[in-house]
């Protein structure tokens, strides 16, 4: 298990990026949504050893993170943002460099794990391509391949899926679907459907602050009955904002819908959905910034 306790780090130019942060992550699929400059990069770059929080305290294990950062590398998987720029040499020969660097010296046994590896992500057909005429798809399972090498016992991605189309985004995260069992796998994500669809716990942050936590069945269940749906002219947006508590919009054929949390129907016309993943991430959010 993952255990984070009051953890947060303030830069220099004074934006507290995180907040007295406490989760505690068991094994499995466990999903971090918060919007751009919530924090969740900060998070993640803390928990990988890659920044030293301004306080707190990160375990994973019997391994107190901060203090020995060398026991957790050796155990980490990391695919993050921005994953650098990709050298013009071939996927396998990029993977058998970073093997290397993860300590198989060996060669048998490092072709072993490489070309493993490479047929796990779907990439052995193209082993031989240079990484540089990668899709984005393909580099981000390339990523996914490296974060694998001497199976990690704890894996961080970090908006895997930003910029992929949904073909890719299904085969990408059916992968991650494969490896996450008995390892803990934090996906920090800005898209709801990506945790919706793969992960049995989550945490939303915002501000630096952990707002909401549990299971996205439970969380979404808290909102049964307090969900209405209204399409309106675009023009009585702000309006219906002023009025009503307006967590999301959307265009549908010309017209606004507008989703509204409240516990009793807000007038004629409002009709009842159900809620889901996407109503707690905004209603939470929406929370949040009434309290700023």
């Amino acid at each position: 298990m993952l255990q984070i306790a009051e953890l947060t780090h303030i830069y220099s130019n004074g934006v507290r990026a995180l907040d007295r942060v406490t989760l505690d992550i068991p094994a499995g699929m466990f999903g971090l949504l918060g919007p751009n400059g919530a924090g969740k990069s900060t998070l993640m770059r803390s928990i990988a050893t890659l920044q030293s929080p301004g306080s707190g305290t990160i375990r994973f294990g019997d391994i107190d993170v901060l203090k020995e950062p060398e026991k957790l590398r050796r155990t980490l998987g990391y695919l993050p943002q921005d994953f650098g720029v990709y050298p013009r040499v071939s996927a396998r020969d990029m993977l058998d460099h970073m093997a290397i660097l993860k300590g198989f010296s060996k060669a048998s046994e490092r072709g072993e794990v490489v070309d493993g590896l490479l047929n796990q992500v779907n990439l052995w057909p193209v082993r031989n391509k240079a990484i540089a005429g990668f899709s984005g798809g393909m580099r981000q399972r390339f990523g996914i391949a490296q974060a694998l090498i001497g199976n990690p016992q704890l894996i961080i991605v970090d908006e895997p899926t930003a910029g992929l189309d949904p073909e890719e985004r299904n085969r990408f995260l059916n992968l991650l679907a494969e490896i996450g069992e008995g390892v803990v796998v934090i996906l920090s994500t800005h898209i709801v459907e990506d945790v919706a669809d793969l992960c049995p716990r989550m945490a939303i942050l915002a501000s630096g602050r952990i707002v909401a936590q549990g299971a996205p069945r439970d969380l979404t269940q808290a909102l049964r009955g307090r969900i209405w749906r209204k399409q309106i002219a675009r023009a009585s947006l702000e309006e219906y904002r002023q009025r009503f508590n307006v967590i999301s919009t959307r265009l549908a054929g010309g017209a606004t819908l507008i989703n509204v949390l409240s516990d009793t129907p807000p007038e004629q016309d409002f009709t009842p959905v159900e809620g889901n993943l996407e109503d707690v991430y905004f209603s939470t959010l929406a929370a949040t910034r009434a309290a700023a």
